[in-house]
């Protein structure tokens, strides 16, 4: 299993069983990544997270709150990280739950360790392309503050797919002025073609058809 564990890579594991725990943790160390333990929920979200590339081993059967009601919880939270399931009480109706609602994986104790190897690898992978892609549209929110109320008007109606022209009809000023708001845009955007700025205005949820973001 090759990981980029040992510098930005973490498993959080959360099972009321020492046993198991124990034995996870020697099992995640074997392959280089690094491990936190606990035995609850609660346990978990009392602790202080580090900003890295991670992912959990989850119960089903937990005191307190259950693994599946804890997946809930994070989702209501916004907290974007990939859960694997690894429980010995997991029926076909929990596994389609959690299934649906995200999980990377639902595993029946026992399972064969690489089998486990797997999907932790895989939620890694996913939850550092998640971390990527929003690092990137963060990066673009800036650039698209740093626009004037004017630029991103113009900003919107260019990405609507409107011309020089109809943008000056319709916002009241010269092609000259639209073309110099156009070239500040791209400069600012850091954008090198429309149809990348088109891009940009998509991933940042930009709604083209009303162009009066402030």
């Amino acid at each position: 299993m090759k990981t980029q564990a040992s510098t930005d890579s973490l498993v959080f594991v959360i099972d009321d069983d020492a046993s198991v725990r124990d034995s996870l943790k020697s099992l995640f160390e074997s392959v280089g990544l690094h491990v936190q333990l606990f035995d609850s929920a609660d346990a978990f979200l009392q602790s202080e997270r580090p900003n890295v590339t991670c992912c959990l081993v989850l119960d089903v059967r937990l005191p307190g709150l259950s693994g599946i009601e804890f997946q809930a919880e994070l989702a209501k939270a916004g907290t974007e990280l990939p859960i694997i399931f690894l429980t010995g009480h997991g029926d076909i109706p929990m596994t389609v739950q959690a299934m649906k609602a995200g999980a990377v994986e639902f595993l029946t104790k026992p399972c064969r360790d690489q089998e486990l190897l797997d999907a932790v690898r895989l939620a890694l992978e996913r939850h550092r392309a998640n971390r990527k892609d929003n690092s990137h549209i963060a990066g673009l929110r800036d650039l698209f503050a740093s626009l004037t109320a004017r630029e991103k008007e113009v900003a919107c109606l260019v990405t609507a797919g409107l011309m020089n022209k109809q943008i000056a009809a319709q916002m009241g000023i010269s092609v000259v002025t639209v073309k110099m708001h156009r070239g500040n845009i791209m400069r600012k955007m850091r954008a090198r073609s429309l149809a990348e700025l088109v891009r940009m205005a998509d991933l940042l949820g930009i709604n083209r058809a009303r162009p009066t973001i402030s």
